[in-house]
């Protein structure tokens, strides 16, 4: 009798259990995917209107402004979700007599609430008075008039 190679062997018992190796059971379970979430009604209407707006003149060794006659854009936002109650602010040093601080607001951007941070800004010209962005409920609508200088 003639022995077998052991090359023969290992390869033939190799051959038998090829299709013998099994993935490991998988138990994963998916859950249905989460309702949409509701989304506030925003409407957004866009108007222009001359307003002076003050542009920074370039003086060499002095800071001035000129006011031109341009057309910025306004908007008027309204959406059904009401606004977040106003965040806390550190108010920062003041950089100088001139600055005045604008208090940080809500604002309606990408389909949400985002917080605009206050900050101290110089008024385009001297006596200019500040008035504030802000948040008018009319019946179950929220408008959002922006802030401006006068």
């Amino acid at each position: 009798m003639r022995q077998l190679a052991p090359a023969f062997v290992v390869g033939g018992a190799l051959a038998l259990t090829a299709g013998c190796v099994s993935e490991p059971v998988s138990h994963v379970v998916s859950a249905p995917p989460p309702p949409s979430p509701t989304r506030a009604v925003t409407t957004t209407t866009t108007t222009t209107s001359p307003v002076p707006v003050a542009t920074p003149a370039l003086v060499v060794g002095n800071t001035a402004y000129v006011t031109t006659s341009a057309s910025p854009v306004m908007s008027t936002t309204v959406v059904t979700q009401s606004p977040p109650t106003l965040q806390q602010e550190v108010v920062l040093a003041r950089p100088s007599s001139e600055h005045v601080w604008l208090a940080g607001y809500w604002t309606w951007r990408n389909d949400r609430y985002e917080w605009m941070a206050g900050h101290w800004e110089l008024p385009p010209s001297s006596g200019a008075v500040w008035v504030a962005p802000r948040w008018e409920q009319q019946g179950n609508a929220y408008k959002f008039s922006e802030g401006y200088w006068n």
